[in-house]
């Protein structure tokens, strides 16, 4: 045998450079969306590790009395805070639902060879890989910004410490922003278009609920995320061309940045919980062996959540001083979306209830998923009653409010459709038994984490407080 270097083998070393050359081009520049789907995943990995392990800081920090970690340093808490809601929203929950399985399910389930956009859909995604680079060294400038992840004014627009890492920030979300819209797109076109290709006679109401929903949650993007990038590109000419968007002294009203804010920010919910609605009613059809109930209720219900979303910001702002009025509107809006909501859980129940169900792990994750999206649910309807709001706001009970919904919910479903979808991507046969272990486990030890913030919230405990 001969060995790489040696006399005699210059043709092993030039195939054994090029093998590594093509693998690395064939997922550095691949088109096929089953590749891009893959590496989306593992993008949404890495960036919810990094984001968990913030939530481990902040939780070992809160532990015990007094200071654990911080030393007397204030600042790192918001830093923690500010980088764990931004990675674990923008980098872990958005990329796997919409990006990857979004990817890898939707053109198999329209019977399409691809996106419509195969190139475009390439470039969305690594968009998202320098948008991270940008955030991550943000937190190695000037330790990091604590603004939070809502990057708030004057908090934000004030030049001080922390001033190129927020700079950094701001063009992080821009980068990310570009990564969803230029996907979002892409789905959007492949939904409406390649239907036509592959069957003419392809009706809408035939599409799965899983393409359903990112069908709406894509155009859910494409109406918010040029508020947020409208919103951050005013803070930026705030911080360095003296603008007066948000500064009162000179003007602006800093209130503007919170509408702008949340007119992206309450859709965006709904953008990292649409899908996980699709993802939970395909596995619940499946394993109750029987098509969902009421199904074309569940696609107008869809398509009341994703438009109720977009009018009902200010309850995100009972606090700042609207008037009655304006308090009453949102109070009664936000209400309403219970409606189409309590339309997709009782379809779920009594999709369980009628057919023949099969408790295997994908499906106690689904129903998992239920009750606890049942219960953030819930709380959520506390919180949009104006005058229950506003001694809750800003405590631990929003906290646990929307880690139900969010944490839970999404992360449940995207457990859930591991264990379905896995064998599309591999031979391997997952044991059941350690999945039914995951889930007991993560079931309990999720309950114990959050409910205590709920009476800890009643109890006025404030959020954003390290000690």
């Amino acid at each position: 045998m001969r060995l790489i270097g040696c006399k005699g083998a210059p043709n092993n070393n030039k195939l054994i450079i090029n093998k590594l050359i093509n693998n690395g081009a064939r997922w550095i520049f691949t088109s096929l969306h089953t590749f891009i789907g893959l590496i989306y995943i593992i993008a949404g990995t890495l960036g919810g590790s990094l984001g968990t392990a913030y939530s481990l800081l902040i939780r070992f920090e809160l532990g015990m009395p007094g200071y654990v970690i911080l030393n007397d340093n204030f600042h790192d808490y918001n830093v923690w805070i500010t980088y764990h809601g931004i990675l674990m929203i923008f980098f872990m929950v958005m990329p796997i639902l919409i990006g990857g399985i979004g990817n890898i399910i939707v053109p198999i389930q329209l019977g399409a060879p691809d996106m419509v956009f195969p190139r475009l859909n390439n470039l969305s995604f690594w968009f998202l890989p320098f948008s991270f680079i940008n955030v991550n060294i943000s937190i190695l400038i000037e330790n990091g910004s604590g603004a939070g992840w809502t990057l708030y004014t004057p908090l934000s627009s004030i030049i001080g410490h922390h001033d190129s890492s927020i700079d950094l920030l701001i063009f992080g979300l821009h980068f990310v922003g570009i990564s969803s819209l230029v996907g979002a797109i892409n789905f959007i076109c492949t939904l409406l278009r390649m239907r036509w290709t592959i069957e003419p006679y392809y009706y809408y109401f035939n599409l799965s609920l899983y393409s359903w929903s990112i069908f709406i949650t894509t155009w859910l993007l494409v109406l918010s995320v040029p508020v947020l990038a409208a919103s951050i590109t005013m803070l930026l000419f705030d911080r360095h061309f003296n603008s007066s968007f948000y500064d009162p002294y000179i003007g602006g009203d800093p209130l503007l940045y919170q509408h702008l804010f949340w007119f992206f920010g309450h859709p965006e919910v709904y953008i990292l919980i649409l899908p996980a609605f699709g993802l939970i009613s395909e596995v619940i059809s499946k394993y109750s062996n029987r098509l969902i109930f009421g199904r074309e209720g569940m696609i107008y219900a869809l398509f009341s959540i994703g438009l109720l979303g977009c009018i009902v910001w200010g309850h995100h702002m009972y606090t700042v001083g609207l008037d009655v009025d304006t308090r009453a509107y949102f109070t009664v809006a936000t209400s309403i979306i219970a409606i189409p909501t309590g339309i997709k859980i009782f379809s779920w129940l009594a999709t369980l209830w009628t057919g023949s169900l099969i408790l295997i792990t994908t499906n106690l994750f689904a129903i998992g998923f239920i009750y606890l999206f049942s219960f953030g649910g819930f709380t959520g309807l506390i919180l949009a009653n104006a005058p229950l709001d506003i001694p809750f706001h800003d405590s631990y009970f929003v906290i646990g409010h929307f880690h139900y919904v969010l944490s839970l919910g999404a992360v449940y479903s995207l457990f859930s459709s591991f264990y379905y979808y896995f064998n599309l991507v591999s031979s391997i046969n997952l044991s059941e038994l350690i999945g039914r272990i995951n889930f007991i486990s993560f079931f309990s030890s999720s309950n114990l984490i959050f409910i205590p913030m709920q009476y800890t919230g009643i109890a006025a405990y404030p959020r954003r407080v390290s000690d």
